[in-house]
């Protein structure tokens, strides 16, 4: 086996237990998880101790300066990337971002710039074209099954209530575009190809919230493809999907479909087949979650595997910038209802 990757993560807060576990599971990969760290030192402890973590933190300079780190995992909120990202790619660490990866623009520029002057290896966690059913699509189109997609629509909708472990969603400034949206934009971007331009319009329908909870986003792809991509933290239908991506795509020799409930439809030249697409439950994953959390451990090994091959992650800073192009786009078409040209950094 090759030598073993000194992992270390910071922030262990409500999602980042799924990005422990996997960092567990990959052990018998080589991934050796060296060290935690959160604000609150109860987290940290706590992580460690239930990890079998040998070091914890509270303290991410100290952490850096103590421990010999190959491959940093930040699973923190968007507003602390930028600071923690910077100080990492200055001691040469490569490292992986928890989506999304930046408040603004400006700030995923910068850090994609600096980890480029740097030669320091920098990855977006960008999960959802990792899911077991999305990456059943993408073979289904890598064949050409169905040929050049020419159409389609990637859907997330759900009235499951999120807010109850992640309150500080009432809050944002901007809201579901770039905590969901990033997403469902990304898998559009793998399925049909790169944006020419957008249009999208946005509501705030639970009058709680701060921001937007709900999008909808045409697009205009460069190879003449057209995709609507649609997402809602207010939907009301029963039974709920979540946390299921929905969506069909038809190319000129067929169609490929999601349900609800994870099934896909593949239809070819007038025949039709169906097949279970449904992620494995692992020991540590729950349903309605384990699509998600499975997700985890596939973009973790996915980019460990990028990491040890010296070759640029598939969620790369630079790809990514182009999928938070697209939620920058939608923004401001949104706010000046106008059809936009995503920004090249």
């Amino acid at each position: 086996m090759a030598r073993s990757v000194r992992v270390a993560l910071v922030g262990c807060g409500f999602f980042a237990r799924n990005h422990l576990f996997s960092w567990k599971d990959l052990a018998a990969e080589g991934a050796d998880l060296v060290a935690v760290c959160d604000i609150d030192p109860a987290k940290a402890e706590a992580a460690a101790k239930e990890f079998g973590v040998a070091h914890w933190y509270s303290d991410y300079d100290a952490m850096l300066a103590a421990e010999q780190i190959d491959l940093l995992d930040i699973v923190t909120r968007m507003d602390t990337h930028r600071a923690l990202v910077e100080k990492a790619i200055a001691r040469g660490i490569a490292t992986i971002v928890q989506k999304p990866f930046a408040p603004t623009w400006d700030d995923a520029v910068a850090m994609a710039r600096a980890a480029e002057r740097a030669g320091v290896f920098l990855a977006v966690h960008e999960n959802f074209r990792f899911q077991t059913p999305m990456m059943k699509v993408a073979a289904v189109l890598a064949r050409g099954e169905i040929g050049t997609p020419g159409w389609g629509r990637i859907s997330f909708r759900t009235g499951y209530d999120l807010y109850k472990t992640q309150p500080y969603f009432y809050n944002e400034e901007r809201f579901i575009i770039l905590d969901l949206g990033v997403h469902t934009l990304d898998i559009a971007r793998v399925f049909m190809g790169e944006v020419a331009h957008l249009s999208a319009e946005t509501q705030r329908r639970n009058p709680k919230v701060r921001a937007e909870d709900t999008a909808t986003v045409l697009l205009k792809h460069v190879s003449g493809a057209v995709s609507v991509v649609d997402f809602s933290y207010e939907s009301r239908k029963l039974p709920d999907p979540f946390p299921e991506t929905i969506l069909e795509i038809e190319g000129p020799d067929g169609a490929v479909v999601v349900d609800a409930g994870l099934t896909m439809r593949v239809t070819v030249k007038g025949e039709m087949r169906e097949e279970d697409i449904g992620a494995p439950l692992l020991p540590w994953t729950s349903k309605p979650w384990h699509v998600a959390q499975e997700s985890v451990l596939i973009t973790c090994r996915a980019l460990l595997d990028a990491f040890r091959s010296g070759k640029p992650a598939p969620t790369s800073a630079a790809d990514n910038l182009k999928t938070y192009a697209l939620a920058e786009a939608a923004y401001e078409s949104a706010a000046t209802g106008r059809t936009v040209k995503p920004r090249t950094a």
